[in-house]
């Protein structure tokens, strides 16, 4: 099998992956987004071993690495999305920039 197959499926993903960030407003679908760019990143690493032929198989063990990261990323970041739901009835990601401070500096309206 030739390299350029999982490639251009990972490259596919992963431009998926950052207009589901970039384009989207709910949190949980830029999670998702997020995830499926990090399932584009697996996919090169491991396409990356086999091709290379690599004895250690160090794409496949940070493949595995990664796999991981990305478990503890989504529990911890779906934990704060149902935080912030609950406290503020929206996963809206525009709505939560309500909460940041003014270039100034002082605390605007919806946090003083």
């Amino acid at each position: 099998m030739h390299l350029a197959y999982p490639a251009v499926l990972a490259a596919l993903l992963f431009c998926t992956g950052i207009y589901g960030v970039l384009a989207r407003r709910n949190a949980i679908l830029v999670l998702m987004s997020v995830e499926l760019m990090l399932n584009a990143v697996n996919l090169n690493l491991v396409a990356f071993d086999v091709w290379l032929r690599d004895t250690l198989h160090s794409g496949q063990a940070l493949t595995l690495f990664v796999i991981a990261v990305a478990a503890a990323e989504i529990g911890i970041g779906l934990a704060i999305v149902l935080m912030v739901y609950r406290n503020r009835g929206t996963s809206d990601i525009d709505r939560l920039r309500d909460t940041a401070e003014a270039p100034d500096g002082t605390k605007t309206e919806a946090t003083a």
